[in-house]
């Protein structure tokens, strides 16, 4: 594609004014377990009943990593596998992943190893593979599948972030049945999920669960949920014949603990940076409201949205940005085709992988979205800008709201700067940083 810098479409953008912006801090609710107080939770929690009494000596324990940028997921792995080991087993790490990492055990290896998570630094095998053994067929005739290497070992253990999800709803979202069907689902199960399309997902997950769960040695799972700062607030573990009784409700209370962009509504919304690292769309939905299907909806009321930079995490995966009204270049150019294709063909959800409008710049990125706009004051422009969908708790807002957030209109939120123009450099690209 030729994206021409100075070109026409330069030109008709080059008078687009950008608001005056301000540095804003968001306060949510905050319970955190701190990093350095993970291992004892984990071991305390691995000490009850229908947990760690099960695993006994000598035993093969696989224990699962997911693909997903979770806080503290290195120190939490390592947490379980130590737990594992204390109790005179052998844990080895699997890959739980379904088609990420470009569907490959190489890319899986390195999306692990990209979260510090490498057998140096485990102290135990990964074993990455993307063969699966068959289990049967749920009461919906789905064919489920499990990770071989996991389905030969003497126990799993899942281990998973659990929160809400980006495309769907219902008492099963992002959680451990959807890591046992669509994660140790690999390629093939995670096709299966997602086949009938996003309005039956939330059937088939639960369905298909009960079947890994009678056939295959799921020990316990040991979730973990994060608070509105992105920060592990808390971690249960569960015995696998009550994953389906206490998953739901522990949703509510991963839902409860979201954070939110409290304006609620805006012309124009600013990410500096997508990626797989923060949500399988590269922004999570519930924050930013660009949802990939009509099955879920929430998050941020707003007409146009650009993104400016694919973080390195993603490894070229800018599956997401086809929600965006607009991407740079320099997100355009980081495409890995290989590495996001796979992820649509599996879900069937194309719309993700669209292109949307490429520009050059950041500036040219915020210009075509306010330019776009219908039906609103081009001279009191609602404009936010965040650094990414995870870390919201300091944000960038711009004029238009600075007198109602002084007069505390909005609960939670407070102004930490005055307005002032976005500073750019020579390339255009955004320099202004949200936080200070």
């Amino acid at each position: 594609m030729k994206v021409v810098k100075g070109g026409k479409v330069s030109e008709l953008l080059r008078d687009t004014k950008i608001p005056k912006m301000f540095r804003a801090r968001q306060t949510f609710p905050r319970e955190v377990i701190p990093p350095e107080e993970i291992p004892a939770v984990i071991r305390r929690e691995m000490e009850r009943e229908g947990t760690g009494d099960r695993i006994r000596p000598g035993m093969s324990i696989a224990v699962t990593a997911g693909s997903r940028g979770i806080r503290n997921v290195d120190v939490i792995t390592r947490a379980v596998v130590d737990e594992v080991k204390a109790r005179g087993a052998h844990p080895f790490i699997v890959p739980a992943m379904g088609s990420h990492g470009g569907a490959t055990a190489e890319g899986q290896l390195e999306m692990l190893a990209g979260y510090g998570i490498t057998p140096e630094t485990m102290g135990c095998p990964i074993r990455s593979s993307m063969e699966v053994a068959e289990l049967g067929y749920s009461e919906r005739g789905r064919r489920v599948v499990l990770d071989k290497n996991a389905y030969e070992a003497d126990g799993i253990i899942i281990s998973c972030r659990l929160k809400p999800h980006n495309a769907f709803r219902g008492p099963y979202e992002s959680g451990p049945c959807k890591m046992m069907t669509v994660g140790l689902g690999k390629q093939v199960g995670a096709s299966v999920v997602h086949g009938d399309g996003m309005d039956v997902i939330a059937q088939n997950i639960p369905t298909m669960a009960k079947v890994v769960l009678e056939k295959a040695n799921i020990l316990f799972a040991i979730p973990c949920i994060e608070n509105a700062y992105d920060e592990t607030c808390r971690i249960e573990a569960i015995p696998a014949e009550k994953i389906l009784e206490r998953e739901p409700e522990l949703l509510k209370y991963a839902f409860a603990n979201m954070p939110r962009l409290i304006v609620g509504e805006a012309d124009v919304l600013v990410v500096d940076e997508v990626g797989k690292n923060y949500s399988g769309t590269g922004v999570d939905p519930n924050i930013t409201g660009t949802f990939s299907t009509p099955y879920a909806s929430g998050g941020l009321k707003v007409q146009r949205t650009c993104f400016l930079n694919l973080s390195k995490e993603s490894h070229g995966n800018a599956l997401g940005c086809g929600l965006a009204s607009a991407i740079t270049r320099k997100i355009f150019d980081a495409m890995d085709i290989e590495q996001m294709y796979p992820n649509c063909i599996t879900s069937t959800v194309l719309a993700s992988a669209h292109i949307p409008c490429v520009v050059s710049t950041d500036r040219e990125a915020m210009q075509i979205c306010i330019k776009t706009c219908n039906k609103i004051d081009k001279e009191h422009v609602r404009m936010v800008r965040i650094p990414n969908s995870l870390h919201i708790g300091e944000i960038m807002l711009s004029e238009a709201y600075y007198q109602d957030v002084k007069a505390g209109k909005y609960p939670g939120l407070e102004a930490l700067d005055v307005p002032a123009e976005l500073e750019f450099d020579e390339e255009g690209n955004v320099i202004t940083e949200i936080s200070k």
